[in-house]
């Protein structure tokens, strides 16, 4: 099992202790241009002074590593040494930054002005930046927030400026480089761009490590990049990527610094720039290309309310104390530290769980605005209209639940529960409708086309955009119910109240959705365990040696629990009866998500599926991943998908179980 202590759960009581700071506050009360060319004196790695954009690339290119792939790609490939190495400057020379000041200034000139227009406030623990400071002091630091928006990068370069920390070097895609003007003003603000797929490319694997290395070793600036390697479409914690990770952890591993640092940083908006754009993009519509023009047709959103930021920046993880005890530093004496090599299994082991443990550090430490306990309410009954007040109780009840589970939420409770409610969904008023003192999500009506009405699928698709938006707030909130859900739904499917059989339906139920949440490898029987803690807590179960037994007041948490988890356990149910009774031997990992939402489009619109949700690319994609793992489907030749049948009708059974059946609702009726 996995180090308890790199997964434990963070006391609630410890998150009370917090204070936040609103940066935005004063820049309301002063000058703007003053701000931006204020004296800058960040506290540096040991004093050191920064280390030049241009000595950086040098450094890299002369690195007897470098130099080591250089001479071996000259043998494997029969180019000239002199041609490899300027295929190595030219890949040096497009990906580094040209971090420069004034470059800085005028973006905290810029994003002062847009962040007073579009935020209400952006508020920042003020514990979590004295921890940055002493670190950024002591040791390499790497900064890794979580990524929900465009905004992220900007966001994380303006905090650091306002407390005079030392700006960080981020690792961005190509796709911003290609951006006429901006994608330059973005390098000459610290970004170095990276390309989404080199994995069979050694030269450019070399040059790209030892540039992050140098950065880290030289320790001139933070390194600031996203662990889950890309946005999360749906608000959910992404499983993260352990490339980049590895990279960072490396010198240390081989004695080139003492420690080094990982700081998890939590951004929590209290509503997406990119809501519906995400939604789409989710039903298979593409992603516009970032272009400078499209960035300037955007302008409208600054006319807009998008509530609040928090930003936590949480407990710096020291790679030395994690490393200790499990991995040998010294074998890495045993060979020239220039020479590539594959990382050990204890290696893997250790960056797999420092991952982990930053993506949980930053979900626990993710402030929950009342918006998303609406959202997590309205679409448990999404079609039905709810009274005001009936809503208001329903949050009230939810919000202490939630608190007592653990979670960081922010509610004013020097506010009347009706007026927290009445803010959110006037916030919110692009997704909800409030009528006759009745509340329901807001069904938009795309534009028809030609003169004519929609189609029953093109409404569906309309329908489906506004709740995955919902379910993209819902989603902040799943890491605080998933394993009190995931036992919930347990105690449903399980074949009786003992419980082992419980305890083999959560394992199986936490197995399946693996590829769905953040669930630590290993730690099973801890997520079991937890989950039975808090249901206790809460009076919902009462758990002996020998029985899992609801409790008589524990439907009511129960309920909503599994209904957290309903649209998972019907898509990934759904997908098991569409390979079953349609897949072909020409269905390709390609052409399977197309495919799949045809089939549920269907299934939607005779009533026979609930939750809109299970349109979405991100479970699709989720699915095929922990079918292809746990062999109910394999890839055969030409990327065709074979089927298992009889594993297949194991899996969609298991999953369906005790559940509710849907019944047809008014409005698949009426389609």
């Amino acid at each position: 099992m996995a180090s308890t202590a790199v997964y434990s759960h963070r006391d609630p009581i410890l998150k009370k202790r917090d204070e936040f700071e609103d940066i935005l506050e004063e820049r309301r009360l002063s000058s703007d241009l003053r701000y931006a060319v204020r004296c800058f004196t960040p506290v540096l790695y040991k004093g050191l002074a920064p280390c030049k954009a241009d000595v950086l690339k040098s450094v890299t290119l002369d690195s007897d590593h470098v130099r080591f792939v250089i001479h071996q790609v000259s043998k494997e490939t029969g180019k000239e040494v002199e041609d490899v190495q300027a295929e190595a400057s030219a890949i040096v020379e497009e990906m580094a930054h040209r971090l420069q000041l004034s470059t800085i200034r005028f973006f905290a000139f810029a994003l002062s002005k847009v962040f007073k227009s579009l935020f209400r406030s952006i508020c920042v623990n003020e514990e979590g930046i004295q921890r940055l400071q002493q670190a950024i002091q002591e040791h390499p630091v790497v900064l890794l927030p979580s990524h929900r928006s465009y905004m992220d990068f900007l966001l994380m370069s303006y905090i650091l400026y306002t407390y005079d920390l030392a700006l960080p070097v981020i690792a961005a895609g190509m796709d911003f480089m290609g951006m006429k003007f901006v994608g330059e003003m973005l390098r000459m603000s610290g970004a170095f761009f990276i390309r989404r797929s080199f994995g069979g490319d050694k030269l450019y694997w070399a040059v790209f490590s030892e540039y992050v290395k140098t950065i880290v070793k030289s320790g001139h600036a933070p390194v600031e990049f996203f662990l889950e390697g890309t946005r999360s479409r749906t608000a959910k914690s992404l499983t993260p990527k352990f490339g980049l990770l590895n990279i960072v952890m490396e010198p240390f591993l081989k004695g080139e610094v003492f420690d080094v640092c990982l700081v998890p940083v939590s951004i929590s908006y209290e509503r997406i720039l990119e809501e519906a754009l995400y939604a789409r993009e989710l039903l298979g519509v593409p992603k516009p290309k970032e272009s400078t023009s499209g960035l300037f047709k955007a302008r409208k959103i600054l006319r807009e309310d998008y509530g609040s930021i928090h930003v936590y920046f949480g407990q710096p993880l020291s790679v030395r104390r994690l490393a200790h005890g499990r991995v040998d530093r010294a074998r890495f004496n045993l060979t020239p530290r220039h020479i590539p090599a594959r990382p050990g299994e204890d290696i893997q082991r250790l960056v797999s769980d420092a991952a982990y443990s930053l993506v949980r550090s930053q979900e626990d430490n993710a402030v929950l605005k009342p918006w998303v306990l609406l959202a997590s309410l309205l679409l448990q009954d999404q079609e039905a209209a709810m009274a005001l007040d009936e809503l208001t109780e329903k949050a009230v009840w939810l919000r202490d639940l939630t608190r007592q589970y653990g979670a960081f939420l922010h509610w004013p409770d020097h506010l009347a529960p009706s007026e927290v409610v009445s803010s959110s969904l006037s916030l919110h008023g692009g997704l909800v409708r409030v009528s006759q003192g009745r509340v329901h999500l807001a069904w938009e009506q795309g534009p028809a086309q030609a003169g004519r009405a929609l189609s029953p699928e093109e409404d569906l698709l309309s329908r489906a955009v506004t709740v995955l938006s919902c379910a993209s707030y819902r989603n902040q909130a799943l890491h605080v119910f998933l394993r009190p859900a995931l036992l919930a739904s347990a105690v449903h499917l399980a074949s009786s109240r003992l419980k082992q059989h419980v305890f083999n339906t959560f394992s199986f139920l936490r197995n399946v959705f693996s590829n769905e949440f953040i669930l630590c490898p290993g730690a099973t029987v801890q997520d079991f365990e937890e989950a039975c803690y808090l249901l206790e807590k809460t009076g919902a179960l009462q758990v002996t040696q020998q029985e899992v037994l609801v409790t008589e007041g524990g439907q009511r948490t129960l309920g909503f629990l599994t209904g957290a988890l309903g649209p998972f356990l019907q898509g990934y149910q759904v997908l098991c009866r569409f390979l079953r009774e349609e897949a072909t031997e020409a269905l390709t990992h390609k052409s399977f998500i197309p495919a799949a939402r045809d089939f549920i489009i269907r299934q939607l619109l005779a009533g026979r599926l609930r939750y809109l949700e299970v349109l979405s690319s991100d479970l699709l994609k989720n699915a095929l991943a922990a079918l292809l793992r746990l062999k109910a489907i394999h890839r055969a030749q030409q990327d065709s998908l074979s089927v298992n049948q009889a594993t297949l009708k194991s899996l969609e059974d298991t999953l369906g179980g005790k559940l509710p059946t849907p019944t047809p609702t008014a409005a698949t009726a009426r389609l």
